[in-house]
């Protein structure tokens, strides 16, 4: 499992697990999955989908950031769906 937090300007929109994470990179989406390697990308705008959380996030810019299956979306506007 992994464990996401998603972080707005605003509040702290989820903090939990899930099994994946799709989310709108700066040049198009990018999948997250267990045992994904270390990596940080920027956002772009589009749609966070949080796999087995069944959580939908619209978001504008930020970054997120995947560590030992921890997954970090500091976003600077985002809106649940």
């Amino acid at each position: 499992m992994l464990t996401v937090s998603v972080i707005s300007p605003e509040a702290v929109l989820f903090e939990g697990q899930t099994d994946s994470v799709v989310a709108p990179a700066f040049d198009g989406q990018v999948g997250i999955l267990t045992g994904h390697a270390p990596m940080v990308t920027l956002l772009g705008t589009g749609e966070l989908r949080l796999g087995g959380a069944g959580k939908r996030f619209q978001v504008e810019g930020g970054f997120l950031q995947v560590v030992d299956d921890v997954v970090r979306v500091v976003t600077e506007h985002a809106k649940a769906m």
